[in-house]
């Protein structure tokens, strides 16, 4: 509420001291030059791919299976997102199934650290590096998750993260960063989220009005400093998961790739039964999930796309499977306990 009150009583509402502070101690968080807020994770994509100078008549690869943000920034802003396969035990874009995609039209590679995990970056660097690809992490989910102890979102030549309100760092709203190394990046993304100007009244590029706020930047900067003790929270709930739900028939648990981290913005089972086990929860007062019921090449506004069912049926079967089970900061032993009794009843 301090910090509420603190921007209510300074009278400056957009880009002030609040974004600025935000901005720094998100970009140390992250171990990265520069962090620069905008209005939303999408925006933030679409920011980092305008950055790029991505556009008509490129590619960019992109996960079969993701929520589809990630494609639709692609789309904003005339490119086309070619979609790969993710490895079916982790749910992350598959390194080994890149370069299949890759054309000569190919610009960019868009991870998604899925439900919190890595993807398996160092992997993914090194085709990019290989083509001469620009590398774009969606972080909106994995904020503070490593591979080979390397941090998410400091990876790619830039990264875009959402704060909405239900991300393992939430704001009271929409909001999102960019994350980047690059100075260059940085400076043009800043002037293109302010309308594309430097100066007030002068415009250099078509921009976007796409500014984090004053006060959602206050709220953030106090929450930043209970992330790290937030995810562990959430790994010991996992944790509880594993040894509760341990052999169960059809039931697949996550799975975490060697190197990797996993802060569990969702805890995320597979069942063959998905349906049918969702039903049972939900009659015994157990709230549960499904992230995404429908991959975005079944989705009617990439039907232009005509990608027809059993086009990508890793996708297809992690949609038809997966189920998000309750997971939250101080959630307890018992609760898991409980939810655990629920799903060994079905």
């Amino acid at each position: 509420m301090s910090a509420m009150g603190r921007v209510y009583d300074s009278y400056w509402y957009v880009l002030g001291e609040e974004v600025k502070q935000f901005e720094a101690a998100y970009a140390a968080f992250n171990q990265v030059r520069h962090a620069v807020g905008v209005a939303n994770g999408l925006d933030a994509l679409v920011l980092a791919l305008r950055a790029l100078e991505i556009g008509p008549g490129d590619e960019v690869i992109v996960p079969s299976n993701t929520y589809i943000a990630t494609w639709l920034a692609v789309t904003q802003v005339g490119a086309t997102p070619v979609p790969v396969e993710p490895d079916p035990a982790t749910s992350n874009l598959d390194p080994v199934r890149i370069a299949a995609a890759i054309t000569p039209r190919t610009r960019a590679i868009m991870p998604v650290h899925l439900y919190g995990q890595a993807c398996r970056m160092t992997e993914i660097m090194a085709v990019a590096t290989q083509h001469r690809l620009h590398v774009v992490e969606d972080n909106a989910q994995a904020q503070g998750a490593a591979f080979d102890g390397q941090l998410t979102g400091s990876f790619g030549a830039v990264s875009g993260t959402s704060f909405y309100p239900g991300k393992n760092l939430g704001a009271l709203g929409d909001a999102g960063a960019l994350t980047t190394n690059d100075a260059a990046l940085a400076h043009k993304v800043r002037v293109l989220r302010n309308y594309g100007s430097q100066q007030k009244y002068y415009n250099e590029v078509v921009g976007y009005n796409s500014r984090l706020d004053e006060l959602q930047a206050a709220v953030l900067g106090v929450k930043l400093a209970h992330l790290p003790e937030w995810t562990r929270q959430r790994q010991q709930v996992a944790a509880w998961y594993g040894q509760h739900l341990a052999d169960l028939a059809d039931l697949r648990l996550p799975a975490v790739a060697a190197g990797a981290t996993h802060v569990y913005h969702l805890y995320v089972v597979h069942h063959p039964g998905r349906d049918a086990l969702q039903q049972h929860l939900t009659a015994q007062g157990i709230g549960t999930l499904i992230h995404y019921p429908v991959p975005p090449h079944r989705q009617q506004a990439y039907a232009d796309l005509r990608l027809p069912a059993g086009a990508f049926p890793i996708a297809e079967e992690l949609a038809a499977t997966a189920l998000s089970l309750p997971m939250w900061p101080g959630m307890t032993e018992p609760h898991v306990a409980a939810v655990a009794a629920a799903i060994r009843s079905y």
